[in-house]
This record gives C-alpha cells, sequence and structure tokens, in this order.
C-alpha cells in the first residue's frame, strides 16, 4: 500500500473549514460528549468497525463518564493526509447514524 502525501499547513486549514474537527500538534481532533457511558461505548464500538475496515486507526479517548476524544494522523506519512479526512468524514456521518446524539450536536 502506498503512502498518501502529507498536506501542507494551507490544505489542512483548508479542510477544517466549517468543521467540527480542529489542528492540534500535527493531529486532527474532535470531542464529543455523549448523554451517558453506553451511548460513548457503543459510538466507539461503531467507529471502531469502520477504522477496522479501512485499515486507519484514530487515537481513543475515553474520559469521565460521557466525554470522547478522537485524533487521527498517519503515521507512516508523518502527518496528515486526505486519508485523515476521509476517516473523519466517515466518523461524522456515524453521528447522523447513531440514535443517542452527542451533547454537542443538538
Amino acid at each position: 500500500m502506498t503512502t498518501p502525501p502529507r498536506l501542507t499547513g494551507d490544505e489542512i486549514a483548508a479542510r477544517l473549514l466549517g468543521s467540527s474537527w480542529r489542528h492540534e500538534q500535527g493531529l486532527i481532533v474532535r470531542d464529543l460528549a455523549f448523554p451517558d457511558f453506553a451511548a460513548t461505548i457503543a459510538f466507539v464500538n461503531r467507529v471502531a468497525d469502520v477504522a477496522e475496515a479501512h485499515n486507519h486507526h484514530p487515537d481513543i479517548l475515553v474520559h469521565g463518564w460521557n466525554k470522547l476524544k478522537l485524533s487521527l494522523t498517519n503515521h507512516a506519512a508523518g502527518g496528515l493526509t486526505e486519508t485523515d479526512f476521509d476517516m473523519a468524514a466517515r466518523f461524522d456521518a456515524l453521528l447522523d447514524q447513531t440514535a443517542a446524539k452527542p451533547l454537542d450536536e443538538r
């Protein structure tokens, strides 16, 4: 598999316009808060399924009882690539299909 090229700072900024993701130390990051722990873990499991299917895995941090932080970067490329933004869009699409909407999406 060929490693995709790293995006420039301008390309990253353009892709983040209007997004709920932010650029933080070479990663794109999104924080979510769900109504309860079960909803948080259910969403994590859905993210994991998509990540496995596309062989591109986020860092996942569950903290508190209902908070989730997703972080993406391409370790092989040494920075952000189009693949990271593709996965971010896939994770965002999961939110539209999730019964328990995150609190920051209401």
